[in-house]
């Protein structure tokens, strides 16, 4: 089987249901009910699964119409995929083609952390506040894009830099809380972060190329 990476835009396509997560010799097999997803991915297709990249490792005719997925090691480590139990509801989408309309941001599937969630407020609009571990602030842009479980989000305000553990915000929509998983998420529960590709590659440039912090560019 040929194993095919993806690329992603953050726009959940479908909710789906674990109905299987159990130790193997390789990591962990997890298997998702997509509940009438029609979606008809091959064996070596990529699916984010709550913003995880997984490869179907299973045709669907042999798995009487479920996803079947190998979770290695570093991506359990990775990622909250060690804790998911049958019955958690999970975020999927497609890998994009060339051509399709990129509505949300470009999501490669390769989660950074699991950030927990600290607070969700739901008195004016719906924001929720998640802490990231030290290290990953330096990402967190103003306004800028951010993955949280698979959904594409804008940054609605970011702080406690000098803190161990820097936070940030996103104020969430009715569509988005009705199309995804995030209207379950409570105080204390792990979720997976993306962080922006292109946050990622201008601070990897500067920090090892450019002089780090001290850097000054040309006039």
């Amino acid at each position: 089987m040929r194993q095919r990476s993806g690329v992603f835009t953050g726009i959940v396509r479908h909710i789906g249901v674990v109905i299987q997560a159990e130790p193997t010799e390789a990591g962990r097999r997890i298997v998702i009910d997509p509940h009438g997803w029609d979606h008809r991915p091959a064996p070596g297709d990529s699916i984010a699964c709550s913003g995880c990249c997984l490869t179907l490792a299973r045709p669907l005719e042999d798995a009487g119409g479920r996803f079947v997925f190998d979770a290695i090691p570093e991506t359990l480590d990775k990622t909250t995929l060690g804790d998911w139990t049958p019955g958690r509801r999970v975020n999927l989408e497609a890998a994009a083609r060339v051509g399709d309309r990129l509505d949300g941001h470009i999501v490669q599937g390769h989660v950074d952390t699991v950030g927990t969630v600290e607070r969700v407020d739901t008195g004016d609009g719906w924001r929720t506040r998640v802490r990231v571990p030290a290290g990953f602030g330096r990402y967190l842009i103003p306004k800028g894009s951010i993955t949280v479980d698979g959904v594409s989000l804008t940054l609605a305000a970011v702080g406690g830099m000098k803190e161990p553990e820097p936070w940030f915000e996103v104020a969430l929509i009715p569509e988005t809380l009705e199309r995804t998983t995030l209207k379950d998420l409570q105080p204390g529960d792990g979720v997976n972060i993306e962080c922006d590709i292109t946050a990622k590659t201008v601070v990897h440039v500067v920090e090892h190329y450019l002089g780090g912090a001290g850097f000054q560019p040309a006039s």
